[in-house]
Protein backbone atom coordinates (compact mmCIF):
# COMPACT_ATOMS: atom_id res chain seq x y z
CA UNK A 1 0.00 0.00 0.00
CA UNK A 2 1.55 3.27 -1.04
CA UNK A 3 2.22 6.10 1.55
CA UNK A 4 3.04 8.95 1.69
CA UNK A 5 5.20 10.47 3.91
CA UNK A 6 4.34 14.00 5.48
CA UNK A 7 1.90 14.60 2.62
CA UNK A 8 4.78 13.29 0.47
CA UNK A 9 7.33 16.01 1.41
CA UNK A 10 10.40 16.57 3.58
CA UNK A 11 12.90 19.08 3.57
CA UNK A 12 16.29 17.86 3.98
CA UNK A 13 19.90 19.44 2.81
CA UNK A 14 22.47 21.89 4.20
CA UNK A 15 23.21 25.22 4.04
CA UNK A 16 23.41 25.81 0.71
CA UNK A 17 25.43 28.39 -1.47
CA UNK A 18 23.38 31.22 -3.31
CA UNK A 19 22.96 30.15 -6.98
CA UNK A 20 22.48 26.37 -5.34
CA UNK A 21 18.54 25.03 -6.26
CA UNK A 22 16.48 22.62 -4.44
CA UNK A 23 15.39 20.19 -6.64
CA UNK A 24 12.37 17.67 -6.28
CA UNK A 25 12.46 13.61 -6.23
CA UNK A 26 9.67 11.26 -6.79
CA UNK A 27 10.58 8.00 -4.06
CA UNK A 28 9.12 4.75 -3.66
CA UNK A 29 10.47 2.60 -0.05
CA UNK A 30 9.88 0.41 2.51
CA UNK A 31 9.44 1.90 6.32
CA UNK A 32 9.96 0.53 9.28
CA UNK A 33 7.03 -1.85 9.35
CA UNK A 34 7.81 -3.17 5.95
CA UNK A 35 4.92 -1.44 4.25
CA UNK A 36 5.28 0.29 0.73
CA UNK A 37 5.58 4.12 1.29
CA UNK A 38 5.50 6.56 -1.41
CA UNK A 39 6.11 10.78 -2.21
CA UNK A 40 7.63 13.72 -3.01
CA UNK A 41 10.62 14.79 -1.07
CA UNK A 42 13.39 18.08 -1.72
CA UNK A 43 16.60 19.03 -1.10
CA UNK A 44 19.87 19.87 -2.90
CA UNK A 45 20.60 16.50 -4.00
CA UNK A 46 19.94 13.11 -4.73
CA UNK A 47 22.48 11.82 -1.59
CA UNK A 48 21.01 14.85 1.02
CA UNK A 49 17.60 13.04 -0.11
CA UNK A 50 18.25 9.45 0.52
CA UNK A 51 20.28 10.32 3.98
CA UNK A 52 17.04 12.27 4.81
CA UNK A 53 14.92 8.94 4.09
CA UNK A 54 16.72 7.10 5.85
CA UNK A 55 17.25 8.94 8.64
CA UNK A 56 13.27 8.48 9.03
CA UNK A 57 13.69 4.82 8.97
CA UNK A 58 12.82 5.03 4.94
CA UNK A 59 14.70 2.16 2.61
CA UNK A 60 15.12 3.49 -1.06
CA UNK A 61 13.51 1.24 -3.39
CA UNK A 62 13.66 3.98 -5.95
CA UNK A 63 14.12 7.49 -6.47
CA UNK A 64 13.76 10.22 -9.87
CA UNK A 65 14.08 13.58 -9.67
CA UNK A 66 11.87 15.74 -11.67
CA UNK A 67 12.51 17.01 -14.71
CA UNK A 68 11.32 21.05 -14.48
CA UNK A 69 10.96 22.89 -17.97
CA UNK A 70 12.45 26.52 -16.32
CA UNK A 71 10.34 29.19 -18.74
CA UNK A 72 6.98 26.95 -17.91
CA UNK A 73 7.63 27.23 -14.39
CA UNK A 74 5.37 30.20 -12.79
CA UNK A 75 7.09 32.93 -11.65
CA UNK A 76 6.58 34.53 -8.05
CA UNK A 77 3.80 37.17 -8.17
CA UNK A 78 4.04 40.57 -5.19
CA UNK A 79 0.43 38.54 -4.29
CA UNK A 80 2.94 35.51 -3.44
CA UNK A 81 5.05 37.62 -1.31
CA UNK A 82 2.03 39.39 0.43
CA UNK A 83 0.26 35.73 1.39
CA UNK A 84 4.09 34.61 2.50
CA UNK A 85 4.09 37.87 4.80
CA UNK A 86 0.66 37.16 6.32
CA UNK A 87 1.42 33.26 6.93
CA UNK A 88 4.45 34.20 8.53
CA UNK A 89 2.57 36.70 10.74
CA UNK A 90 -0.12 34.21 11.74
CA UNK A 91 2.82 31.31 12.41
CA UNK A 92 4.51 33.72 15.04
CA UNK A 93 1.31 34.72 16.12
CA UNK A 94 0.62 30.95 17.15
CA UNK A 95 4.07 30.73 18.64
CA UNK A 96 5.82 28.91 15.96
CA UNK A 97 9.62 29.78 15.85
CA UNK A 98 10.25 32.06 12.62
CA UNK A 99 12.81 29.47 11.15
CA UNK A 100 10.18 26.48 11.21
CA UNK A 101 7.72 28.85 9.73
CA UNK A 102 9.82 29.77 6.55
CA UNK A 103 10.60 25.98 6.39
CA UNK A 104 6.78 25.22 6.94
CA UNK A 105 6.20 27.34 4.32
CA UNK A 106 8.82 26.14 1.68
CA UNK A 107 7.97 22.68 1.99
CA UNK A 108 4.61 23.26 1.46
CA UNK A 109 4.55 25.94 -1.30
CA UNK A 110 3.07 25.15 -5.07
CA UNK A 111 5.84 27.53 -6.84
CA UNK A 112 9.20 25.49 -6.98
CA UNK A 113 11.01 28.83 -7.66
CA UNK A 114 8.93 29.83 -4.45
CA UNK A 115 10.35 27.13 -2.40
CA UNK A 116 14.06 27.44 -3.31
CA UNK A 117 13.83 30.57 -2.24
CA UNK A 118 12.36 30.25 0.81
CA UNK A 119 14.63 26.86 1.50
CA UNK A 120 18.11 29.14 1.46
CA UNK A 121 16.67 31.43 3.23
CA UNK A 122 15.82 29.00 6.44
CA UNK A 123 19.14 27.46 5.98
CA UNK A 124 21.44 31.29 5.91
CA UNK A 125 18.60 32.41 9.05
CA UNK A 126 19.70 28.67 10.64
CA UNK A 127 23.08 29.15 10.21
CA UNK A 128 23.04 33.11 11.68
CA UNK A 129 22.65 35.14 9.58
CA UNK A 130 20.09 37.70 10.68
CA UNK A 131 16.53 37.35 8.71
CA UNK A 132 16.63 40.85 7.63
CA UNK A 133 19.85 40.23 5.72
CA UNK A 134 18.69 36.63 4.44
CA UNK A 135 15.94 38.20 2.45
CA UNK A 136 17.98 41.05 1.31
CA UNK A 137 19.79 38.38 -1.26
CA UNK A 138 16.63 38.43 -3.11
CA UNK A 139 15.87 41.86 -3.87
CA UNK A 140 13.49 41.83 -6.65
CA UNK A 141 11.20 39.99 -3.76
CA UNK A 142 12.24 41.60 -0.79
CA UNK A 143 13.37 45.45 -1.59
CA UNK A 144 14.74 47.69 0.61
CA UNK A 145 11.79 48.34 2.67
CA UNK A 146 10.69 45.11 3.36
CA UNK A 147 14.06 44.40 4.96
CA UNK A 148 14.54 47.50 6.70
CA UNK A 149 10.74 46.90 8.05
CA UNK A 150 12.11 43.69 9.07
CA UNK A 151 15.28 44.88 10.52
CA UNK A 152 13.19 46.83 12.67
CA UNK A 153 11.03 44.63 13.99
CA UNK A 154 13.90 42.23 14.76
CA UNK A 155 16.00 44.78 17.01
CA UNK A 156 12.66 45.91 18.86
CA UNK A 157 11.65 42.24 19.41
CA UNK A 158 8.23 42.69 17.66
CA UNK A 159 8.71 40.76 14.64
CA UNK A 160 4.63 39.59 14.93
CA UNK A 161 3.74 42.59 15.10
CA UNK A 162 6.27 44.19 12.12
CA UNK A 163 4.81 40.89 10.19
CA UNK A 164 0.86 42.01 10.81
CA UNK A 165 2.13 45.72 9.20
CA UNK A 166 4.16 44.51 6.19
CA UNK A 167 1.29 42.06 5.25
CA UNK A 168 -1.79 44.72 5.70
CA UNK A 169 0.48 47.15 3.74
CA UNK A 170 1.05 44.39 1.44
CA UNK A 171 -2.50 43.60 0.52
CA UNK A 172 -3.44 47.35 0.40
CA UNK A 173 -0.86 47.83 -1.83
CA UNK A 174 -1.64 44.89 -4.45
CA UNK A 175 -5.24 45.53 -3.90
CA UNK A 176 -4.69 49.01 -5.45
CA UNK A 177 -2.99 48.10 -7.98
CA UNK A 178 -5.36 45.28 -8.87
CA UNK A 179 -8.41 47.95 -9.07
CA UNK A 180 -5.72 50.07 -11.51
CA UNK A 181 -4.84 47.41 -13.96
CA UNK A 182 -8.46 46.01 -14.46
CA UNK A 183 -9.86 49.88 -15.09
CA UNK A 184 -7.13 49.74 -17.97
CA UNK A 185 -7.53 46.40 -18.89
CA UNK A 186 -10.88 46.67 -19.97
CA UNK A 187 -10.30 49.64 -22.62
CA UNK A 188 -7.16 48.24 -23.71
CA UNK A 189 -8.75 44.82 -24.64
CA UNK A 190 -11.76 46.57 -26.65
CA UNK A 191 -9.44 48.44 -28.52
CA UNK A 192 -6.87 45.89 -29.64
CA UNK A 193 -10.44 44.08 -30.46
CA UNK A 194 -11.63 46.85 -32.53
CA UNK A 195 -8.19 46.93 -34.07
CA UNK A 196 -7.71 43.25 -35.11
CA UNK A 197 -11.62 43.11 -36.36
CA UNK A 198 -11.05 46.05 -38.66
CA UNK A 199 -7.92 44.84 -39.92
CA UNK A 200 -9.88 40.90 -40.73
CA UNK A 201 -12.52 43.30 -42.45
CA UNK A 202 -10.15 45.46 -44.46
CA UNK A 203 -7.99 42.19 -45.73
CA UNK A 204 -10.76 39.19 -46.31
CA UNK A 205 -14.47 41.06 -46.47
CA UNK A 206 -13.83 44.18 -48.07
CA UNK A 207 -12.18 42.21 -51.26
CA UNK A 208 -15.39 40.40 -51.85
CA UNK A 209 -17.09 43.89 -51.77
CA UNK A 210 -15.19 44.61 -54.56
CA UNK A 211 -15.63 42.08 -57.06
CA UNK A 212 -18.93 42.97 -56.31
CA UNK A 213 -18.92 46.60 -57.02
CA UNK A 214 -16.64 45.89 -60.41
CA UNK A 215 -20.17 44.78 -62.01
CA UNK A 216 -21.81 47.76 -61.28
CA UNK A 217 -20.43 49.18 -64.43
CA UNK A 218 -20.65 52.88 -62.42
CA UNK A 219 -18.02 55.11 -60.35
CA UNK A 220 -18.39 54.26 -56.53
CA UNK A 221 -18.91 56.48 -53.74
CA UNK A 222 -16.09 58.04 -52.73
CA UNK A 223 -16.01 57.02 -49.19
CA UNK A 224 -16.09 53.20 -50.47
CA UNK A 225 -13.70 54.11 -53.01
CA UNK A 226 -10.94 55.18 -50.04
CA UNK A 227 -11.76 52.05 -48.20
CA UNK A 228 -11.36 49.60 -51.35
CA UNK A 229 -8.12 51.05 -51.28
CA UNK A 230 -7.46 51.08 -47.83
CA UNK A 231 -8.04 47.52 -48.16
CA UNK A 232 -6.13 46.76 -51.01
CA UNK A 233 -2.69 48.38 -49.26
CA UNK A 234 -3.58 46.86 -46.30
CA UNK A 235 -3.39 43.12 -48.11
CA UNK A 236 -0.60 44.54 -49.77
CA UNK A 237 1.35 45.72 -46.98
CA UNK A 238 -0.55 44.43 -43.40
CA UNK A 239 3.40 43.22 -42.28
CA UNK A 240 3.76 46.87 -42.24
CA UNK A 241 1.26 48.26 -39.49
CA UNK A 242 1.76 44.98 -38.08
CA UNK A 243 5.60 44.78 -37.69
CA UNK A 244 5.14 48.37 -36.68
CA UNK A 245 2.97 48.04 -34.08
CA UNK A 246 5.02 45.21 -32.59
CA UNK A 247 8.46 46.64 -32.50
CA UNK A 248 6.87 49.73 -31.02
CA UNK A 249 5.64 48.12 -28.05
CA UNK A 250 9.09 45.96 -27.48
CA UNK A 251 10.64 49.00 -27.97
CA UNK A 252 8.21 51.04 -25.42
CA UNK A 253 8.95 48.13 -22.88
CA UNK A 254 12.49 48.17 -23.33
CA UNK A 255 13.05 51.83 -22.81
CA UNK A 256 11.17 51.62 -19.74
CA UNK A 257 12.89 48.86 -18.55
CA UNK A 258 16.93 49.53 -19.65
CA UNK A 259 16.46 53.90 -19.46
CA UNK A 260 15.88 55.51 -16.67
CA UNK A 261 14.95 59.16 -18.02
CA UNK A 262 12.54 57.71 -20.34
CA UNK A 263 10.66 55.66 -17.50
CA UNK A 264 10.21 58.97 -15.59
CA UNK A 265 9.71 61.00 -18.54
CA UNK A 266 6.92 58.56 -18.78
CA UNK A 267 5.35 58.26 -15.54
CA UNK A 268 5.45 62.67 -15.70
CA UNK A 269 3.46 62.67 -18.68
CA UNK A 270 1.02 60.02 -17.78
CA UNK A 271 -0.24 62.49 -14.80
CA UNK A 272 -1.78 64.32 -17.60
CA UNK A 273 -4.03 61.90 -19.21
CA UNK A 274 -7.73 63.19 -18.30
CA UNK A 275 -9.07 61.43 -16.07
CA UNK A 276 -6.33 58.12 -15.84
CA UNK A 277 -4.03 61.02 -14.54
CA UNK A 278 -6.14 61.82 -12.01
CA UNK A 279 -6.51 58.59 -10.50
CA UNK A 280 -2.49 57.80 -11.22
CA UNK A 281 -1.95 60.90 -8.77
CA UNK A 282 -4.33 59.87 -6.24
CA UNK A 283 -2.92 56.24 -6.07
CA UNK A 284 0.34 57.59 -5.63
CA UNK A 285 -0.39 60.31 -2.76
CA UNK A 286 -2.07 56.79 -1.36
CA UNK A 287 1.52 55.05 -1.50
CA UNK A 288 3.86 57.61 -0.48
CA UNK A 289 1.16 57.86 2.95
CA UNK A 290 0.70 54.34 3.43
CA UNK A 291 4.11 53.39 3.07
CA UNK A 292 5.57 56.24 5.50
CA UNK A 293 2.51 55.30 8.13
CA UNK A 294 3.90 51.92 8.18
CA UNK A 295 7.65 52.49 8.46
CA UNK A 296 7.12 55.53 10.62
CA UNK A 297 5.44 53.26 13.26
CA UNK A 298 7.67 50.74 12.89
CA UNK A 299 10.03 52.79 14.70
CA UNK A 300 12.10 53.84 11.60
CA UNK A 301 13.71 57.38 11.74
CA UNK A 302 11.54 60.21 9.38
CA UNK A 303 14.42 60.36 7.51
CA UNK A 304 15.25 56.64 6.17
CA UNK A 305 11.25 56.28 6.20
CA UNK A 306 11.38 59.31 3.51
CA UNK A 307 13.69 57.63 1.44
CA UNK A 308 11.85 54.12 1.57
CA UNK A 309 8.17 56.35 0.90
CA UNK A 310 10.01 57.78 -2.20
CA UNK A 311 10.50 54.77 -3.70
CA UNK A 312 7.18 53.27 -2.97
CA UNK A 313 5.21 55.90 -4.26
CA UNK A 314 5.53 54.78 -7.66
CA UNK A 315 6.06 58.16 -9.85
CA UNK A 316 8.99 60.34 -10.57
CA UNK A 317 7.30 63.59 -10.38
CA UNK A 318 6.31 62.26 -6.37
CA UNK A 319 9.49 60.48 -6.12
CA UNK A 320 11.52 63.23 -6.90
CA UNK A 321 9.57 65.77 -4.43
CA UNK A 322 9.53 62.85 -1.35
CA UNK A 323 13.35 62.94 -1.91
CA UNK A 324 14.03 66.94 -1.47
CA UNK A 325 11.27 66.60 1.50
CA UNK A 326 13.67 64.27 3.04
CA UNK A 327 16.53 66.82 2.22
CA UNK A 328 14.85 69.69 3.98
CA UNK A 329 13.83 67.44 7.06
CA UNK A 330 17.38 66.86 6.76
CA UNK A 331 18.27 70.48 7.37
CA UNK A 332 15.77 70.93 10.44
CA UNK A 333 12.75 71.81 8.33
CA UNK A 334 9.06 70.61 9.92
CA UNK A 335 7.94 68.30 7.23
CA UNK A 336 4.79 69.79 6.31
CA UNK A 337 6.51 72.90 5.59
CA UNK A 338 8.79 71.03 3.04
CA UNK A 339 6.12 69.22 1.17
CA UNK A 340 4.65 72.87 0.64
CA UNK A 341 7.72 73.95 -1.04
CA UNK A 342 7.78 71.10 -3.65
CA UNK A 343 4.54 72.55 -4.61
CA UNK A 344 3.43 68.82 -5.94
CA UNK A 345 1.24 67.91 -2.83
CA UNK A 346 -2.70 69.08 -1.98
CA UNK A 347 -3.22 71.28 0.94
CA UNK A 348 -5.42 68.80 2.61
CA UNK A 349 -2.45 66.81 2.70
CA UNK A 350 -0.14 68.92 4.00
CA UNK A 351 -2.38 70.13 7.12
CA UNK A 352 -3.29 66.78 8.28
CA UNK A 353 0.52 66.13 8.00
CA UNK A 354 1.05 69.24 10.56
CA UNK A 355 -1.75 68.29 12.26
CA UNK A 356 0.27 65.27 13.05
CA UNK A 357 3.19 66.53 13.77
CA UNK A 358 1.67 68.95 16.55
CA UNK A 359 -0.22 66.14 18.40
CA UNK A 360 2.90 63.83 18.10
CA UNK A 361 0.67 60.85 15.82
CA UNK A 362 1.80 61.59 11.96
CA UNK A 363 1.69 57.37 11.51
CA UNK A 364 -1.93 57.44 12.71
CA UNK A 365 -2.32 60.77 10.55
CA UNK A 366 -0.67 59.57 7.64
CA UNK A 367 -2.58 55.83 7.89
CA UNK A 368 -5.99 58.62 7.84
CA UNK A 369 -4.76 59.95 4.57
CA UNK A 370 -3.81 56.35 2.94
CA UNK A 371 -7.03 55.25 3.48
CA UNK A 372 -8.82 58.63 2.49
CA UNK A 373 -6.96 58.09 -1.32
CA UNK A 374 -7.42 54.35 -1.14
CA UNK A 375 -11.42 55.71 -1.27
CA UNK A 376 -11.28 58.25 -3.89
CA UNK A 377 -8.85 56.13 -6.03
CA UNK A 378 -12.04 53.24 -5.59
CA UNK A 379 -14.78 55.42 -6.34
CA UNK A 380 -12.51 57.08 -9.36
CA UNK A 381 -12.21 53.52 -10.72
CA UNK A 382 -15.38 52.79 -10.50
CA UNK A 383 -16.58 55.94 -12.28
CA UNK A 384 -13.84 55.71 -14.80
CA UNK A 385 -15.35 51.95 -15.99
CA UNK A 386 -19.13 53.30 -15.93
CA UNK A 387 -17.35 56.42 -18.23
CA UNK A 388 -15.45 54.35 -20.89
CA UNK A 389 -18.49 51.84 -21.58
CA UNK A 390 -20.54 54.38 -23.91
CA UNK A 391 -17.17 56.13 -25.38
CA UNK A 392 -15.94 52.50 -26.57
CA UNK A 393 -19.41 51.72 -27.69
CA UNK A 394 -18.86 54.93 -29.99
CA UNK A 395 -15.20 54.29 -31.05
CA UNK A 396 -16.61 50.47 -32.33
CA UNK A 397 -19.58 52.17 -33.90
CA UNK A 398 -17.66 54.87 -35.63
CA UNK A 399 -14.39 51.93 -36.67
CA UNK A 400 -17.17 48.87 -37.79
CA UNK A 401 -20.27 50.68 -38.47
CA UNK A 402 -18.20 52.84 -41.22
CA UNK A 403 -16.90 50.28 -42.82
CA UNK A 404 -20.15 48.45 -43.09
CA UNK A 405 -21.34 51.34 -44.62
CA UNK A 406 -18.90 52.45 -47.29
CA UNK A 407 -19.47 48.59 -48.58
CA UNK A 408 -22.98 48.85 -48.45
CA UNK A 409 -23.64 52.08 -49.69
CA UNK A 410 -23.21 51.48 -53.30
CA UNK A 411 -26.12 48.74 -53.03
CA UNK A 412 -27.90 51.46 -51.44
CA UNK A 413 -28.09 53.57 -54.46
CA UNK A 414 -27.63 50.66 -56.67
CA UNK A 415 -30.69 51.74 -58.58
CA UNK A 416 -29.14 55.20 -59.90
CA UNK A 417 -26.19 53.03 -60.79
CA UNK A 418 -27.02 49.80 -62.40
CA UNK A 419 -28.54 50.28 -66.38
Amino acid sequence: MALALKNGSSKVGTKSAPKTKVSQYDWKGKNKKGAVVSGIAQGLSEEAVRSELKRQGVTIIKMKKRQVIEFLEPHIKPMDIAMFSRQICTMLGAGVPIIQAIQLLSGSHEKSRMREMLTDIANDVAGGIPLSKAFSKYPKYFNDLYCDLVAAGEQSGALETIYDRIATYQEKAEMLKSKIKKALMYPTVVVIIAIAVTAILLIFVVPQFEDIFKGFGAELPAFTKMVVELSRWMQANWLIPAGTLFASFIAFKYCLTHYPRFRDAVQRWSLKIPVIGNILRKAALQRFASTLSTTFAAGIPLVEALVSAAGAAGNALYRDAVLDVRNEVVNGMQMHMAMRTTMVFPDMLTQMVMIGEEAGSIDDMLAKIAGIYQQEVDDAVDGLSSMLEPLIMVVLGVLIGGLVIAMYLPIFTMGSVIK
